[in-house]
Protein backbone atom coordinates (compact mmCIF):
# COMPACT_ATOMS: atom_id res chain seq x y z
CA UNK A 1 0.00 0.00 0.00
CA UNK A 2 0.88 3.65 -0.52
CA UNK A 3 0.10 6.58 0.95
CA UNK A 4 0.98 9.89 0.12
CA UNK A 5 1.56 12.85 1.97
CA UNK A 6 1.41 10.97 5.58
CA UNK A 7 2.78 14.00 7.32
CA UNK A 8 -0.66 15.56 6.85
CA UNK A 9 -2.16 12.45 8.80
CA UNK A 10 -0.22 11.47 11.54
CA UNK A 11 -2.74 9.67 13.56
CA UNK A 12 -2.33 6.82 10.75
CA UNK A 13 1.25 5.80 12.50
CA UNK A 14 0.15 4.69 15.36
CA UNK A 15 -2.33 1.88 13.36
CA UNK A 16 0.74 1.36 11.05
CA UNK A 17 3.02 0.38 14.30
CA UNK A 18 0.26 -2.46 15.18
CA UNK A 19 -0.48 -3.54 11.93
CA UNK A 20 3.67 -3.80 11.27
CA UNK A 21 3.99 -5.09 15.04
CA UNK A 22 1.77 -8.29 13.82
CA UNK A 23 3.37 -11.52 13.31
CA UNK A 24 0.54 -12.78 11.22
CA UNK A 25 0.95 -10.16 8.59
CA UNK A 26 3.79 -9.34 6.62
CA UNK A 27 2.36 -5.93 4.85
CA UNK A 28 4.45 -3.35 3.23
CA UNK A 29 3.84 0.60 3.02
CA UNK A 30 5.88 2.80 0.75
CA UNK A 31 4.89 6.09 2.53
CA UNK A 32 5.76 9.64 0.54
CA UNK A 33 5.96 13.16 2.22
CA UNK A 34 7.54 16.58 1.47
CA UNK A 35 8.86 16.71 5.11
CA UNK A 36 12.03 15.76 5.88
CA UNK A 37 13.41 13.29 8.44
CA UNK A 38 14.02 15.51 10.74
CA UNK A 39 10.18 17.11 11.06
CA UNK A 40 8.77 13.74 10.92
CA UNK A 41 9.25 12.64 14.73
CA UNK A 42 6.60 10.59 15.33
CA UNK A 43 7.44 8.47 12.66
CA UNK A 44 10.75 8.04 13.71
CA UNK A 45 9.38 7.41 17.39
CA UNK A 46 6.54 4.78 16.81
CA UNK A 47 8.12 3.37 13.31
CA UNK A 48 11.71 3.15 14.44
CA UNK A 49 12.38 -0.47 14.12
CA UNK A 50 10.22 -1.33 11.26
CA UNK A 51 11.27 2.10 8.37
CA UNK A 52 13.91 3.19 6.16
CA UNK A 53 13.63 7.15 4.88
CA UNK A 54 14.89 7.47 1.03
CA UNK A 55 15.37 11.30 0.67
CA UNK A 56 14.55 11.50 -2.93
CA UNK A 57 15.96 13.99 -5.12
CA UNK A 58 14.94 15.42 -8.45
CA UNK A 59 16.58 14.17 -11.94
CA UNK A 60 20.21 14.03 -11.92
CA UNK A 61 22.87 14.54 -14.57
CA UNK A 62 22.77 10.94 -14.94
CA UNK A 63 19.49 10.38 -15.20
CA UNK A 64 18.86 12.79 -17.90
CA UNK A 65 21.92 12.33 -20.11
CA UNK A 66 25.25 14.61 -20.19
CA UNK A 67 23.96 16.35 -23.14
CA UNK A 68 20.86 18.25 -21.54
CA UNK A 69 22.68 19.97 -18.82
CA UNK A 70 22.06 23.06 -19.15
CA UNK A 71 18.52 22.29 -19.36
CA UNK A 72 18.88 20.63 -15.87
CA UNK A 73 20.31 23.38 -14.88
CA UNK A 74 17.95 25.96 -15.96
CA UNK A 75 14.48 24.13 -15.15
CA UNK A 76 15.79 22.13 -12.40
CA UNK A 77 15.25 18.57 -11.33
CA UNK A 78 11.29 18.54 -10.67
CA UNK A 79 9.79 16.23 -13.27
CA UNK A 80 6.82 18.61 -14.49
CA UNK A 81 9.27 21.62 -15.04
CA UNK A 82 12.34 19.32 -16.48
CA UNK A 83 9.84 18.06 -18.92
CA UNK A 84 8.05 20.97 -19.67
CA UNK A 85 7.49 22.11 -23.65
CA UNK A 86 9.69 24.90 -23.40
CA UNK A 87 11.25 27.31 -20.69
CA UNK A 88 8.56 29.87 -20.43
CA UNK A 89 5.98 26.41 -19.68
CA UNK A 90 8.86 24.91 -17.30
CA UNK A 91 8.45 28.87 -15.65
CA UNK A 92 4.65 28.64 -15.36
CA UNK A 93 4.64 25.42 -13.64
CA UNK A 94 7.30 26.67 -11.07
CA UNK A 95 5.10 29.35 -10.35
CA UNK A 96 2.12 27.22 -9.49
CA UNK A 97 4.39 24.89 -7.70
CA UNK A 98 6.09 27.65 -5.34
CA UNK A 99 2.66 29.16 -5.00
CA UNK A 100 0.89 25.49 -3.98
CA UNK A 101 4.16 25.12 -1.44
CA UNK A 102 3.98 28.23 0.20
CA UNK A 103 -0.16 27.90 0.89
CA UNK A 104 -0.29 24.06 1.27
CA UNK A 105 2.62 22.54 2.21
CA UNK A 106 4.38 25.10 4.56
CA UNK A 107 1.19 25.40 6.56
CA UNK A 108 1.10 21.24 7.20
CA UNK A 109 4.37 21.99 8.98
CA UNK A 110 4.08 25.07 10.68
CA UNK A 111 0.39 26.25 10.75
CA UNK A 112 1.03 29.37 12.37
CA UNK A 113 3.47 30.38 9.63
CA UNK A 114 2.31 33.45 7.44
CA UNK A 115 2.54 32.55 3.21
CA UNK A 116 3.39 35.89 2.17
CA UNK A 117 5.88 36.83 4.89
CA UNK A 118 7.59 32.95 3.90
CA UNK A 119 7.12 33.96 0.08
CA UNK A 120 9.71 37.49 1.07
CA UNK A 121 11.61 35.31 2.81
CA UNK A 122 11.82 32.66 -0.06
CA UNK A 123 12.86 35.41 -2.41
CA UNK A 124 15.90 36.67 0.23
CA UNK A 125 17.10 33.08 0.46
CA UNK A 126 17.53 33.15 -3.43
CA UNK A 127 19.53 36.21 -3.92
CA UNK A 128 21.70 35.01 -0.87
CA UNK A 129 22.19 31.60 -2.33
CA UNK A 130 25.43 29.63 -1.33
CA UNK A 131 25.95 32.97 1.42
CA UNK A 132 27.22 32.18 5.00
CA UNK A 133 23.32 32.45 6.93
CA UNK A 134 22.92 35.92 8.44
CA UNK A 135 19.74 35.70 10.36
CA UNK A 136 20.46 39.46 11.78
CA UNK A 137 20.67 40.67 8.28
CA UNK A 138 17.60 39.28 6.89
CA UNK A 139 15.84 40.43 9.96
CA UNK A 140 16.62 43.51 9.30
CA UNK A 141 15.54 43.34 5.73
CA UNK A 142 12.18 41.85 6.61
CA UNK A 143 11.68 44.08 9.48
CA UNK A 144 11.56 40.81 12.34
CA UNK A 145 13.12 39.08 14.66
CA UNK A 146 16.38 36.53 14.10
CA UNK A 147 14.12 33.95 15.83
CA UNK A 148 11.19 34.60 13.12
CA UNK A 149 13.96 34.27 10.55
CA UNK A 150 15.42 31.10 11.86
CA UNK A 151 12.19 29.53 12.11
CA UNK A 152 11.21 30.12 8.62
CA UNK A 153 14.54 28.76 8.26
CA UNK A 154 13.67 25.58 9.50
CA UNK A 155 10.68 25.40 7.43
CA UNK A 156 12.85 25.37 4.65
CA UNK A 157 14.65 22.84 5.73
CA UNK A 158 12.18 20.85 7.07
CA UNK A 159 10.29 20.76 3.42
CA UNK A 160 13.66 19.94 2.15
CA UNK A 161 13.49 23.28 0.10
CA UNK A 162 17.15 24.33 1.03
CA UNK A 163 20.12 22.79 2.11
CA UNK A 164 21.98 23.70 5.04
CA UNK A 165 26.10 23.11 4.44
CA UNK A 166 27.54 23.00 8.00
CA UNK A 167 31.40 24.57 8.45
CA UNK A 168 34.35 22.69 8.91
CA UNK A 169 35.53 23.50 13.13
CA UNK A 170 37.68 20.84 13.72
CA UNK A 171 41.27 22.98 12.51
CA UNK A 172 42.86 24.56 16.12
CA UNK A 173 44.84 27.28 15.50
CA UNK A 174 42.57 28.54 12.71
CA UNK A 175 39.69 31.73 13.28
CA UNK A 176 37.14 30.02 10.83
CA UNK A 177 33.39 30.49 9.96
CA UNK A 178 30.89 29.12 11.79
CA UNK A 179 27.93 29.15 10.59
CA UNK A 180 26.21 26.91 7.74
CA UNK A 181 26.12 28.02 4.14
CA UNK A 182 22.17 28.05 2.76
CA UNK A 183 21.81 26.79 -0.89
CA UNK A 184 18.29 26.32 -2.44
CA UNK A 185 18.32 22.64 -3.51
CA UNK A 186 16.40 22.77 -6.87
CA UNK A 187 18.02 25.47 -9.28
CA UNK A 188 14.96 25.59 -11.63
CA UNK A 189 13.18 27.18 -8.41
CA UNK A 190 16.08 29.23 -7.12
CA UNK A 191 15.87 30.58 -11.13
CA UNK A 192 12.26 31.28 -10.98
CA UNK A 193 12.50 33.35 -7.95
CA UNK A 194 15.43 35.33 -9.55
CA UNK A 195 13.15 35.87 -12.31
CA UNK A 196 15.40 33.81 -14.96
CA UNK A 197 13.74 31.53 -17.77
CA UNK A 198 16.20 30.74 -20.30
CA UNK A 199 19.95 30.12 -19.85
CA UNK A 200 21.23 33.08 -22.13
CA UNK A 201 19.61 35.04 -19.08
CA UNK A 202 21.18 33.41 -16.07
CA UNK A 203 24.55 33.52 -18.24
CA UNK A 204 24.29 37.55 -17.64
CA UNK A 205 23.22 37.43 -13.87
CA UNK A 206 25.51 38.23 -11.14
CA UNK A 207 23.95 34.86 -9.38
CA UNK A 208 25.49 32.88 -12.30
CA UNK A 209 28.56 31.91 -10.43
CA UNK A 210 26.35 30.83 -7.03
CA UNK A 211 23.99 29.45 -9.14
CA UNK A 212 26.50 26.94 -10.87
CA UNK A 213 27.72 26.30 -7.05
CA UNK A 214 24.33 25.18 -5.93
CA UNK A 215 23.53 23.25 -8.95
CA UNK A 216 26.76 21.19 -8.82
CA UNK A 217 26.71 21.12 -5.14
CA UNK A 218 23.72 19.68 -5.67
CA UNK A 219 24.36 17.04 -8.08
CA UNK A 220 27.63 15.69 -6.00
CA UNK A 221 25.93 15.35 -2.64
CA UNK A 222 23.41 13.43 -4.36
CA UNK A 223 26.00 10.88 -6.03
CA UNK A 224 28.27 10.51 -2.45
CA UNK A 225 25.63 11.01 0.26
CA UNK A 226 25.39 14.25 2.70
CA UNK A 227 26.93 12.35 5.49
CA UNK A 228 30.22 14.17 6.82
CA UNK A 229 29.80 16.74 4.37
CA UNK A 230 31.12 20.58 5.34
CA UNK A 231 32.97 23.65 3.66
CA UNK A 232 35.69 25.49 5.06
CA UNK A 233 36.31 28.89 5.31
CA UNK A 234 38.44 31.19 7.40
CA UNK A 235 38.58 34.97 8.18
CA UNK A 236 41.13 35.63 6.77
CA UNK A 237 38.97 34.43 3.39
CA UNK A 238 40.41 30.70 2.52
CA UNK A 239 37.70 28.36 1.45
CA UNK A 240 36.98 25.44 0.36
CA UNK A 241 32.81 24.50 -1.39
CA UNK A 242 32.90 21.34 -0.22
CA UNK A 243 34.74 18.94 2.14
CA UNK A 244 33.87 15.18 2.20
CA UNK A 245 34.84 12.79 4.72
CA UNK A 246 35.05 9.07 3.50
CA UNK A 247 37.47 6.30 4.25
CA UNK A 248 39.08 7.83 6.65
CA UNK A 249 40.80 10.53 3.94
CA UNK A 250 39.87 14.22 3.12
CA UNK A 251 38.26 15.22 -0.35
CA UNK A 252 37.86 18.40 -1.87
CA UNK A 253 35.45 20.38 -4.12
CA UNK A 254 35.35 23.72 -5.42
CA UNK A 255 32.54 24.31 -8.25
CA UNK A 256 33.43 26.94 -10.70
CA UNK A 257 31.77 27.99 -13.73
CA UNK A 258 34.97 28.49 -15.82
CA UNK A 259 35.62 27.49 -19.46
CA UNK A 260 39.41 27.08 -18.31
CA UNK A 261 39.79 25.92 -14.66
CA UNK A 262 42.83 27.08 -12.89
CA UNK A 263 44.31 27.18 -9.77
CA UNK A 264 44.16 29.97 -6.69
CA UNK A 265 45.96 30.60 -4.02
CA UNK A 266 42.86 29.32 -1.73
CA UNK A 267 42.81 25.81 -3.05
CA UNK A 268 46.41 25.32 -2.24
CA UNK A 269 46.23 26.89 0.68
CA UNK A 270 42.79 24.27 2.03
CA UNK A 271 44.68 21.45 1.00
CA UNK A 272 47.32 21.98 3.28
CA UNK A 273 44.89 23.60 6.39
CA UNK A 274 42.69 20.41 5.56
CA UNK A 275 45.55 17.72 4.75
CA UNK A 276 43.27 16.75 1.73
CA UNK A 277 44.12 13.51 -0.19
CA UNK A 278 42.65 15.39 -3.66
CA UNK A 279 40.80 18.54 -4.41
CA UNK A 280 38.33 18.32 -7.56
CA UNK A 281 37.60 22.00 -9.66
CA UNK A 282 33.67 20.84 -10.88
CA UNK A 283 33.28 22.79 -14.15
CA UNK A 284 30.60 23.02 -16.74
CA UNK A 285 32.96 21.54 -19.40
CA UNK A 286 33.79 18.03 -20.96
CA UNK A 287 37.40 17.22 -20.41
CA UNK A 288 39.53 16.29 -17.58
CA UNK A 289 42.67 17.28 -16.45
CA UNK A 290 44.99 17.71 -14.51
CA UNK A 291 45.98 21.28 -12.80
CA UNK A 292 48.47 20.02 -10.70
CA UNK A 293 49.83 16.84 -8.49
CA UNK A 294 47.17 17.00 -5.93
CA UNK A 295 44.16 19.15 -8.05
CA UNK A 296 41.95 18.10 -10.96
CA UNK A 297 40.22 20.01 -13.27
CA UNK A 298 36.93 17.63 -13.73
CA UNK A 299 33.48 17.99 -15.74
CA UNK A 300 30.57 17.74 -13.81
CA UNK A 301 29.46 14.89 -15.72
CA UNK A 302 31.67 13.03 -14.41
CA UNK A 303 31.24 13.55 -10.45
CA UNK A 304 29.04 10.72 -10.12
CA UNK A 305 32.30 8.36 -11.13
CA UNK A 306 34.94 9.42 -8.84
CA UNK A 307 35.40 6.78 -6.06
CA UNK A 308 36.62 7.02 -2.20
Amino acid sequence: MIIDEIQRQPELLSILKRIGEDPNRQARFLLTGTASIEVLKGITEQLSDTIRFIDVSGFTLDEIGFNNQNRLWIRGGLPRSYLSRDDDAACRWLDSFVRSYLERDVLSIDPRANPSLLEQFLGMVAHRQGYIWNASEIGNSLGIGTRAVNRFRDILLGSMMVRSLPAWLDNLGKRLIKSPKIYLRDSGILHYLLGLTTFSELSTHPCFAKSWEGFALEQTVIAHGTHNSYFYRTQRGTELDLLLLRTGKRWGFEFKCWDEPRTTKSMHIAIKDLDLEHLWVIYPGSRSFALSESITALPLRQVSSLGF
